[in-house]
């Protein structure tokens, strides 16, 4: 799910957005690409690796960065924590903070990386660097128990005059009605248990959201009678519609950057690891991004998430 102007993992982040009105022309001024970035970012593995941490900001959402009995957990910080064991830098010291801080934060030096399952946007590329993606968004839909009307995308939903259910300003609504789902039959709600809640009372036949999401909402509400079709990617004109997430570096990390990127690489090229590490979080094989997917081509214009 992807949602212009909202402060959460994928919407698109502005600093003004982060900080207000008064803070773009005063403190968020000195986080500018840049301005914020220690001199030392050019040897900044060597740094870490010699003290044997590495700080990562990270927003507290399940399942991609949060605390679980007070440690850090979540996809991001299992693959991180992989990766930075595999450069020499064996621990995580984590700070928490809202996510429209996250990128302000990194640029201010407050940590090192974001740790976050943020989305790769053109509008972010121009503020920080990404690692190479490691893992897409696939679309599903959560259906009742025993998916009744045989439901497995929108096209299907449109065939069937099933009424889908969307989060309020999300993508998937427009993904819904660009394969002929019409407008009467997409209910928007305001948050992901709305959606659960409205499936089980019949007001809704599906509800669609990112794979990785329904499959984390049926998990925290065990025993409800429903279950996850199959993930699908939608397209629309013709074109897939990816969404994809990565660690953030700040502006002159190249080198960190690359480091982290090459470790990277061997996990997402390996399905099988990529799953034992972060299956637990509701990943799957199908979220290990494909070796054509590249951080370069989601920062250009149009590149990102629709």
């Amino acid at each position: 799910m992807s949602r212009p102007i909202r402060l959460d993992r994928r919407g698109f982040l502005s600093l003004a957005s982060a900080c207000g009105v008064a803070g773009v022309l005063t403190a968020c001024s000195r986080t500018e690409v840049g301005s914020g970035a220690p001199k030392e970012d050019a040897g900044l593995l060597t740094k870490l690796r010699d003290q044997g941490f590495v700080r990562v900001g990270f927003a507290g959402e399940a399942p991609y960065g949060f605390q679980n009995g007070g440690e850090l957990a979540g996809e991001a910080p299992t693959l991180h924590r992989e990766v930075f064991k595999a450069l020499g830098v064996p621990e995580l010291r984590p700070t928490l903070t809202e996510f429209g801080a996250l990128i302000p934060g990194l640029l201010a030096g407050r940590f090192d990386v974001v740790s976050a399952g943020m989305s790769i946007t053109p509008d972010r590329c121009g503020k920080v660097i990404f690692s190479e993606p490691e893992f897409v968004s696939t679309t599903a839909l959560m259906v009742r128990e025993g998916n009744p009307k045989r439901l497995t995308d929108f096209a299907s939903c449109a065939r069937a005059g099933a009424t889908v259910g969307v989060l309020t300003a999300a993508v998937e609504a427009g993904y819904a009605k660009a394969a002929g789902v019409g407008d009467g039959h997409v209910k928007t709600l305001a948050k992901q248990q709305d959606g659960l809640d409205a499936l089980l009372a019949g007001r809704i036949d599906a509800f669609a959201l990112t794979a990785i999401s329904l499959r984390w909402l049926a998990r925290t509400n065990k025993g409800a009678a429903v279950e996850v079709a199959t993930p699908f990617v939608p397209v629309v004109d013709g074109a897939k519609q990816w969404s994809a997430g990565g660690a953030v570096f700040r502006p002159g990390a190249e080198a960190l950057r690359k480091a982290f990127d090459g470790e990277l690489a061997k996990i997402t090229g390996d399905p099988a690891r990529f799953v034992r590490l972060v299956g637990e979080y509701g990943f799957t094989e199908r979220e290990a991004p494909p070796r054509s997917l590249r951080t370069a081509d989601l920062c250009k214009p149009g590149g990102g998430p629709a």
